[in-house]
């Protein structure tokens, strides 16, 4: 995995630490992790701030990142998402305020701490494999199901963790996420 996206996306991830919020690493970072490696133009962070978090977030990441205090304090109010843009590398993180739902609680209580050696020990919380599964077939349906690169980088998971996955909590949140479908074709492609 390339190393700019990761250590940009983790300083990001330093501060919401700092500040208490809970997060997780989703998207291509977090598919490449647990299958496939594929190059990435932004990370994927979700992220449930308030906007008692909006002004501490922006002081500490202004410096490094171009940012828009307005969008930022937007997308937390309606449940949205904003992008930052590190200045030197012009690498595009994307963080999302979900509404709070069921899944919403079990993606952040199952995220998994992910150790990488740049100049020094850093960490962050990634979707679990599972997780990260059922987050593309969701985006996979809504995007009507024409994003190759959604449902490659499901397939990617479900082959290099085969026999690791838990099938069980696969397919009872396929079920509530109305994505059964997509699962068992998945599935039956990875065979």
């Amino acid at each position: 995995m390339q190393n700019e996206p990761i250590e940009v996306t983790i300083r990001v991830t330093q501060v919401l630490e700092k500040l208490n919020i809970p997060y997780l690493i989703g998207g291509s970072l977090a598919s490449a992790l647990y299958g496939m490696v594929r190059t990435t133009q932004d990370s994927d962070i979700v992220a449930e701030m308030q906007l008692e978090h909006l002004q501490p977030f922006i002081s500490a990441l202004q410096d490094e990142f171009y940012m828009d205090d307005e969008m930022i304090a937007e997308s937390i109010r309606h449940h949205s998402s904003f992008n930052i843009i590190h200045r030197e590398s012009m690498f595009k993180v994307d963080i999302f305020i979900p509404r709070p739902r069921p899944f919403l609680q079990s993606q952040l209580a199952r995220a998994q701490k992910q150790t990488f050696f740049f100049e020094s020990e850093v960490s962050a919380k990634f979707s679990s494999p599972e997780d990260i599964i059922l987050a593309k077939l969701e985006r996979y349906r809504l995007s009507g199901g024409v994003s190759e690169h959604q449902w490659r980088d499901i397939l990617g998971v479900l082959k290099t963790r085969a026999g690791e996955l838990d099938l069980d909590y696969l397919r009872k949140w396929a079920n509530e996420l109305n994505v059964s479908d997509l699962l068992e074709r998945a599935l039956k492609e990875t065979e």
